[in-house]
């Protein structure tokens, strides 16, 4: 395998957590207010993006390849959950 073969492999195994992540990142500002722990959207997509790519790494360790649909499922539950996560904000 050449390096751009190992740069295109790379990107296909981060392409998914990129996506859910910029999805989730940028409809959350239609539908929660932006108020709480990461208001900038960069910081959501961000924070989005590192569990994302964690679930993906858990997933391919745990399964022994990447590509599992239940990984993918994990990979949206956590997304979503950092989301509400930082749309909570502090309440005192």
């Amino acid at each position: 395998m050449g390096p751009i073969d190992l740069i295109f492999h790379l990107f296909n195994f981060v392409a998914p957590a990129l996506v859910v992540a910029l999805l989730v990142g940028l409809c959350a500002r239609f539908v929660m207010p932006n108020r709480g722990l990461a208001p900038v959207s960069i910081a959501r997509i961000a924070i989005n993006f590192i569990a994302c790519l964690a679930v993906l790494l858990l997933g391919l360790w745990f399964f022994g390849r990447d590509g599992k649909m239940a990984t993918y499922a994990v990979m949206v539950l956590v997304s979503a959950t950092c989301q509400w996560v930082m749309g909570r904000g502090w309440r005192a």
